[in-house]
């Protein structure tokens, strides 16, 4: 098993603005093919959007994913961890924070994310 968080995390970032509507969260998790974006503003992370936050908190309630901002819906940033911390301080962290996901931050900036099914998945040996 993975010792630190670089060791497991997806390395790289996609974020929006916090303005940005929930169409344009949509249409970038499509091209990168992922289902969570960072929300971010001036280079902070402000949260986590996923395509379960945009299905659960606005489509099914009947919001206009056109006019529905990508910060009213998203989970607000609870909690970073840096990619030399060991996993185990990932996983109290998630349990702590009742998070799936976390920046992972170097420098004071963003590298990547970690989240369970980064912690679960096998990574093939060195």
């Amino acid at each position: 098993m993975a010792d630190l968080v670089r060791e497991v995390m997806t390395p790289g970032v996609v974020a929006v603005r916090p303005d940005a509507s929930l169409v344009e969260a949509a249409q970038l998790m499509r091209a990168q093919g992922t289902g969570d974006v960072l929300v971010a503003a001036d280079g902070l992370v402000v949260g986590v959007l996923t395509d379960r936050d945009i299905t659960v908190r606005a489509v099914a309630e009947g919001a206009d994913p056109l006019t529905v901002s990508a910060d009213a819906v998203c989970t607000p940033l609870r909690a970073t961890i840096g990619p030399d911390e060991a996993v185990s301080a990932a996983v109290a962290l998630m349990r702590a924070h009742a998070v799936r996901r976390l920046p992972v931050v170097e420098g004071g900036r963003t590298v990547g994310t970690v989240s369970l099914g980064d912690l679960v998945r096998p990574r093939e040996a060195s």
